[in-house]
């Protein structure tokens, strides 16, 4: 962990290309003192709102406070969420390319109250406003995979990634000989396969496995990794465990078990974009699968110690791991 810097130095000079499901995330803050006399709800002073790019636009937010440069792929509409999410983005030197779609930009609205979040709303249209067709994607990312280190597919399940478009950029990516990473949303039950790198949670793990989790009883571990690697076959798979750490795995065997990093949590929002970002960005750099993972433990370790969707710099990584026992 102590030898990062040589890590950041590479990262700061690659170039990553993340394609998936954008939104803009908006925090309502506040302060709730009474109940309202209509109905049995708190009432909400608010106090402030903020906005951060979510979803696939949080991992180019990731890469991008990390050091490396990034283009992020996803539908923004012209409506004031989509414009609000541009400029997040243009401060952040984050480079965008449109996809088609007839929805409106993906918004979700926390309400949060001294800290704890009391709802969420979410704006949103159906899927099938966000999905266009594998020959669109072909000629919409054969130069921008071309001039990556890496890909990223983000998925939220919102319907941009399906699985004609998938294998789409997977062929480009294979033939351009880039390194391709997924982190995936099984419930939607995308087809992929060879894959560089996947990063689902505990949860999402179950499902790719195919296996239905049983209460009381002990993570089937080797188990799960057996039949996701059967069923896609990728190179590296990386399950994040929360307070568990991160499970490793190569070829289908269990690597190792990275301990968590994380000193104090206040927020998990996002966390799994930084631990993706950040394993790509250190594998991409040539560092091998548990150094990596033990990088990416420490940018998430960070970022759930900060409240709302949040980033890490290299500084406050080098910071932070000067500090670990």
């Amino acid at each position: 962990m102590k030898s990062f810097s040589p890590l950041l130095k590479k990262i700061s000079r690659l170039r990553v290309l993340v394609i998936g499901d954008v939104m803009l995330d908006h925090y309502i803050w506040g302060d709730a003192t009474r109940i309202s006399p209509e109905a049995p709800v708190p009432v909400v002073d608010i106090a402030r709102d903020t906005w951060t790019a979510g979803g696939a636009a949080n991992v180019a937010l990731n890469i991008a406070s990390l050091g490396a440069q990034c283009t992020v792929a996803g539908f923004v509409a012209d409506d004031e969420a989509g414009h609000k999410l541009r400029e997040i983005l243009q401060a952040k030197n984050i480079a965008t390319l449109p996809t088609p779609g007839t929805g409106s930009t993906i918004l979700k609205t926390r309400v949060l109250v001294q800290h704890q979040q009391l709802c969420r709303l979410d704006r949103e249209s159906p899927p099938a406003a966000y999905q266009f067709s594998a020959p669109q994607a072909k000629t919409l990312f054969r130069e921008a995979i071309a001039a990556a280190d890496a890909v990223i597919l983000s998925d939220y399940a919102k319907g941009i990634l399906t699985d004609e478009l998938v294998a789409s950029v997977t062929k480009l990516a294979r033939a351009a000989g880039k390194f391709i990473a997924l982190d995936p949303k099984p419930k939607r039950r995308l087809r992929f396969r060879g894959l560089d790198l996947i990063t689902p949670n505990r949860r999402e793990s179950y499902e790719l496995a195919g296996i239905e989790p049983e209460p009381h009883t002990p993570y089937p571990a080797a188990e799960i990794c057996r039949r996701i690697h059967r069923a896609h076959a990728t190179q590296n798979l990386v399950i994040t465990l929360g307070e568990d750490g991160m499970l490793l795995s190569a070829g289908g065997k269990i690597s190792r078990t990275i301990p968590t990093a994380a000193r104090e949590v206040f927020d998990v929002s996002g966390a799994g974009d930084t631990a993706l970002a950040s394993l790509v960005l250190a594998l991409t750099a040539g560092a091998k699968l548990e150094e990596a993972a033990h990088f990416a433990n420490a940018a998430s370790g960070v970022v759930v110690g900060k409240l709302g969707t949040a980033t890490v710099t290299p500084n406050e990584l080098l910071a932070y791991v000067a500090h670990q026992p």
